[in-house]
This record gives C-alpha cells, structure tokens and sequence, in this order.
C-alpha cells in the first residue's frame, strides 16, 4: 500500500505556534518602531515650539524700557512698557501751566504718541504722579529740527529729574506675560495699575493665547535691574509637558534689554 505525503497533526500544531510566535515578534517590533518614531517626532515638536515661544518673549522683551519691566512675586507674569521712540529734549516743562516741552525731532522725522519718561532710574513708573519721571500722554509731531512736544487734553507735567544725555522715551501702555494654568497669555491695553496683574483683560482682543502646552506653574520670570552702564537682563524658565506621554522639557533663556537713558 502506498504511503500518502503530508503533515501530521502534531506538525501542523507545531507550525501555527511558530508562525503565531514570528507574528507576535513581527508585531511586537512594528508597534515599538512605530512608537519610537511617534515619539521623536513629538519631541522634536515639543522643541520647537520651545523655541517659538521663547523667541516670542525675547523679541517681546527687547523692546521694553529697562526701568519699567517688573514681576510679580511668584514670577509668573511681567511685565514691562515698550519703547516706541527716542530723541533728546531741549529744555524740560516749565513755568505755571508745564504742558510742552522743547525737543530734537524723531531720527525717522516721523510723530508718535504715548507717555514721555525721562530718565526714571529710582522711580516707579507705574506711578504717573506730578512730579515724576513719566508723563500724562503725550504727541512728539513729526519734523526734522526742533519740535514741541505737548501733553494731550492740556494736562501739565513736571518731571523729577533730567537724563545725564537729556534723552527722553516714548513709550507704548504696559505689556503684560502671565502663565495661567498651562497656558501663556499675553495681555494688553489695560492701562497703568499700581500693582502687576490688578486689572488685566479677560477675553480677546486684549488677552492673546501664545502658548497652550506649559506645565502647570512653571514659567518663572527673574530679572537683574538696569544700571547706568548696561541695560536689565531677563532670566526666564517654563517647562513643555505632553499630557499623554508625561514627557517634560525644560528650556532656559536670556534677554538683554539694551535701552539705555
């Protein structure tokens, strides 16, 4: 009788568990490499938006008037008034009604509007008292020699004290960065307040997201105040966190304000 050719039932089981083990191996390795490469791109996402949001804040910071960027206690708002023009005066406020003041036109000979300050070393320019170092809104008109610069609305001003190089800034109303919960805002047009985060606008267009990703009180703002030799040096430090993985990643910068009086 001839011997038929095939596969016992023994082989047959032997060789679906061989089969099933390369799958699972075959598998196992797919899901790991497909991981590996979810994660490296999450991460080299996560870097950059590490770095579009501190470069947000640097160039933000850069424009600020030394003497008026200032933190809260915890450090996790600044806040500062951004420099929209300089010039030097010729004479200061004077006599009974001080409302104008003498002073070189713009480099650009264009105009510009906001608050005057003069010098302001030692002061609190969040106080827009008479005398002092910033003044009520002001307009520098547009020239290319000698303007008069005058207060709005015929408010009058005296400021407490004259800039070594008789410099003056035109500054801009405050900026503010906070981090709330995790995300960065950036709030603006809401006037001088006494003290950081009194009185800051909850809803567009005044309160802008910049970032959504941050961990949860991380952003630490620390500043070295200006000096008659070199402007103020913003530290600043947050965290990115991926809620699903429970990656972090820390990022570190510097900013250094180069205005001085």
């Amino acid at each position: 009788m001839a011997r038929r050719n095939g596969f016992t039932l023994v082989e047959l089981v032997i060789a679906i568990v061989l089969l099933g083990i390369v799958a699972t191996i075959s598998v196992r390795f797919v899901t790991l490499s497909t991981q590996g490469a979810i994660d490296t791109g999450a991460r080299q996402l996560r870097a950059l938006s590490g770095v579009v949001i501190s470069e947000q804040i640097s160039r933000a910071l850069r424009e600020a008037l030394p003497t008026s960027v200032r933190t809260n206690n915890d450090g996790s708002c600044i806040e500062w008034m951004p420099a929209l023009a300089a010039s030097n005066y010729i004479d200061l406020p004077r006599g009974g009604t001080p409302n104008s003041f003498e002073a070189a036109a713009l480099p650009d000979g264009n105009s510009a509007n906001g608050r005057i300050v003069v010098y302001g070393y030692g002061r609190d320019l969040y106080d827009p008292s008479d005398p002092g170092p910033i003044s009520p809104p002001a307009t520098v008109p547009a020239g290319t020699s000698a303007v008069t610069v005058t207060f709005d609305s015929s408010e009058t001003h005296r400021f407490n004290t004259n800039s070594p190089q008789k410099r003056f800034y035109v500054v801009d109303t405050p900026v503010t960065f906070c981090q709330v919960g995790r995300s960065l805002y950036r709030y603006k047009n809401y006037g001088i307040e006494n003290a950081i985060g009194g009185n800051l606008p909850t809803g567009m267009p005044n309160r802008e997201v910049l970032a959504t990703s941050l961990k949860r009180n991380s952003l630490i703002f620390s500043i070295t105040p200006p000096s008659l030799q070199r402007g103020a040096v913003v530290e600043f430090e947050f965290v990115l966190e991926d809620t699903d993985s429970g990656e972090t990643m820390t990022l570190r910068q510097e900013v250094q304000i180069r205005n001085v009086p």
